[in-house]
């Protein structure tokens, strides 16, 4: 690699270093503790040896997502694509796209619909030579990624040095401690989780090369996010999932962030003309730039462009999740006097510098570079050498922020109610008509997901507006709908009542998996995007291609499969319920979040087959998704008549031990549950038969206007020809009869 990189990569380094020893000193962490003190060793090298399993951690996820979606892997991208007819209504919404993917949608034309020819891609391959910066980014991925697993090893013993009270020793005592604390203590097992995610995302990161195979390492590299977020300022309070879920964000949005800054530092050089350079080869692949060849160019203003609108988004999610953590942690303003508020005000103001650097590429100097203009190029690179700078103090003041003590206790009470102990709240009121409507719980997961979905859908149809054309407004307002309904299911009071009822977290089930779908499918969010999203031209994927991609994948065929939905959607109950997924989704925040996302994908996809517009792989004929859905209609009610006559209490630990002094008895309660099952499922799938039954009518009505307006263009030629046919066959049995009577 260039020499300035090398040289910029040691300045990060270094300025990370001194940031956390100024926080060090600034907190009182580098004061030995009056109970057990771990040693010098201990108090300052573990918050630098989290530091570099930060920063590492970022550009390795950092670089995996430029590799995946930034920049190509070509000088010379070959798309393979398959023209096919792509029939848009140009005034509402979109029809089917008909061609190689005439089973893939729903049928029909009418006079307001027009037939164009789109190409779609059907698959990518590449020629010439590894683009330079392609390359590059992998090396920084593969490297990054040995320095990110040996952070987590040394953070790991160091950790537990502090936890313990233990100097670092090599002897027997120590290691047989350290590795009770490995196999038993949440701590431990977490940052052994944390190593062996590094060390199978860099052997990832040194061997795949395929842009599916590359996007599932950048996904298993922020599943290293879990045990941080789970492990950290988050153990207990007042709040617990919602510190969780808020610091899980805020990981999330800063490692992507500076992941991204890193990386494009790194590869800086090879992105200035396009012209071809040497990189470091890694394992024994040589270097793929020959010597003498022109690869493709891709100028520095692309590049800055992609990444300028991921980190805008991330500036977002950093700013709220970090003022959201604040807030959990501080209850008045005089807690941001304390050592812990000082830190915050320290890093908030630094990301608010760094905001503004970003805002400045964005505003500046990314136009300049795509008009050509030289001079814009080193202005560029100026600002990310400082946003380089600027990171690693931030991450070096992270470092050090978790490891201070809180102002708000992180214990629980002494005298914590069996609701608080079980669940980490205590019990809320009870339930009421107001209570339905006026306690909330955020989560903090759902409530991004939600704002995202709804500013991406009013951006794309934004879009459409801006090119002339129209998106149907009942679409959009269902959409909304379900968005809203998505929010008051898992922040709302079937989110707060269904931690301690049975019945609640039945009333939420049933919505989550049923009715928010319903809303969602109709919104056609896909079809939307894919009118709205231009393709990219230089073999990198986007959201469109990557899109596209999925739905052409096996996997997709697979999982939305209408037979392979309805019995997911179906069996899910039986399964959930009658085994330990159960349990684990009440007591974990991790299984409660997968429990969420499995019910919601599994009823969209179910939804999606039985009365979506959205492309599919594969769509059963009308009258046999009525079938399906009378098929689970049948289910759904003799599961819950199954559980109305259980006389066992299901996770009675839980909903036995909750300590509640209001409501019905835990067995009742149960059988209201299953009651709120059987009636809650069967009005939205009744919706869904009458949707199905209206989309089979519309398809005739659409096949019968086809029909006529074929016969209009070729004078009822078909017509003439059916009727010529039938005038031949009288006219052969006429000569048979003949020849029998003779």
């Amino acid at each position: 690699m260039p020499r300035k990189t090398w040289m910029v990569a040691i300045a990060a380094v270094v300025a990370g270093i001194i940031a956390t020893i100024i926080a060090l000193v600034a907190s009182g962490g580098s004061v030995p503790s009056t109970l057990g003190d771990p040693g010098a060793v201990t108090r300052w090298g573990l918050p630098i040896a989290t530091g570099l399993n930060h920063a590492a951690m970022a550009l390795t996820i950092g670089a995996l997502a430029f590799a995946a979606a930034i920049v190509p892997r070509s000088t010379k991208p070959i798309r393979a694509r398959a023209s096919v007819q792509v029939l848009w209504k140009t005034g509402k919404d979109t029809g089917k796209l008909s061609g190689t993917q005439a089973s893939n949608s729903e049928a029909g034309t009418d006079d307001r619909t027009e037939n164009r020819t789109e190409e779609i891609p059907a698959k990518s391959t590449d020629g010439g030579s590894v683009h330079p910066a392609f390359e590059a980014t992998l090396t920084v991925a593969a490297y990054a990624g040995i320095v990110w697993t040996v952070a987590a090893a040394a953070t790991l013993v160091l950790m537990f040095s502090s936890v313990s009270g233990l100097p670092l020793s090599g002897d027997s005592a120590f290691t047989a401690a350290l590795t009770d604390y490995v196999l038993n203590i949440s701590l431990g097992q977490a940052w052994a989780w944390m190593v062996l995610i590094a060390a199978v995302v860099t052997s990832l990161a040194f061997a795949v090369r395929s842009p599916v195979m590359l996007a599932i390492t950048a996904v298993l590299g922020t599943a290293g996010i879990l045990p941080l977020a789970l492990t950290g300022h988050t153990q207990g309070g007042d709040d617990h999932w919602g510190a969780v879920n808020a610091l899980g964000l805020h990981l999330l949005g800063v490692y992507l962030w500076a992941g991204g800054i890193g990386t494009l530092a790194f590869i800086a050089k090879t992105l200035e003309t396009g012209a071809p350079g040497r990189f470091t080869s890694i394992g024994s692949r040589k270097t793929a730039v020959e010597k003498g060849a022109q690869p493709r160019p891709l100028t520095a203003g692309v590049v800055l462009k992609r990444f300028s609108d991921l980190a805008f988004v991330c500036i977002l999610v950093v700013s709220a999740s970090g003022i959201i953590s604040a807030a959990i942690r501080m209850e008045k303003p005089a807690d941001l006097l304390t050592p812990y508020g000082g830190l915050v005000i320290t890093k908030a103001v630094l990301t608010i510098v760094l905001g503004v650097l970003g805002l400045m590429h964005r505003i500046r100097v990314i136009d300049k570079l795509n008009a050509g203009q030289s001079s814009a190029l080193k202005a560029a690179w100026r600002l990310v050498f400082a946003e380089v700078m600027l990171m690693a103090a931030i991450i070096g003041v992270a470092a050090v922020l978790g490891r201070t003590a809180t102002p708000i206790p992180e214990e629980l009470p002494d005298a914590a109610t069996p609701a608080r102990i079980l669940t980490g709240y205590d019990l809320p009121p009870d339930l009421g008509f107001d209570e339905w409507f006026t306690v909330w719980r955020w989560d903090w997961l759902w409530v991004a997901v939600v704002i995202f979905l709804g500013v991406a859908y009013a951006r794309w149809m934004r879009t459409l507006a801006q090119r002339g054309d129209r998106w149907n407004l009942w679409r959009a307002i269902s959409w909304y709908v379900g968005l809203i309904a998505l929010t008051y299911v898992t922040s709302g009071p079937p989110a707060v009542y269904g931690m301690v009822l049975f019945s609640m977290h039945m009333v939420g089930h049933m919505a989550l998996t049923m009715v928010v779908p319903l809303f969602l499918v109709i919104g056609a969010p896909m079809t939307l995007a894919l009118r709205a999203m231009s393709p990219r031209q230089d073999g990198t994927r986007g959201p469109r291609e990557w899109m596209l991609a999925f739905i052409h994948s096996t996997y997709s065929k697979v999982i939305t499969h209408p037979i392979f939905a309805a019995v997911n959607f179906a069996g899910s109950i039986i399964i959930f319920y009658n085994t330990e997924l159960f349990g684990f989704a009440l007591r974990e925040h991790v299984g409660h979040e997968l429990m969420n996302v499995h019910f919601l994908l599994t009823g969209y996809i179910f939804a999606l087959n039985m009365i979506g517009i959205d492309p599919l792989p594969t769509r059963l004929p009308h009258p046999f998704r009525l079938v399906l859905l009378l098929g689970t209609m049948v289910f759904h009610a003799f599961f819950a008549v199954s559980l109305m006559n259980n006389n066992t209490l299901i996770e009675a630990d839980w909903f036995g031990s909750m300590g509640r002094t209001w409501g019905d008895p835990p067995m009742q309660d149960q059988e209201l549950g299953a009651g709120a099952m059987w009636g809650i499922g069967e009005v939205p799938t009744l919706i869904l038969a009458l949707g199905a039954a209206l989309a089979w009518l519309r398809s005739d009505t659409k096949t019968a206007k086809r029909e006529d307006r074929r016969a209009d263009a070729n004078h009822d030629a078909d017509l003439d020809a059916y009727n010529k046919m039938f005038e031949q066959l009288a006219e052969q049995d006429n000569s048979i009869d003949q020849r029998r009577g003779r």
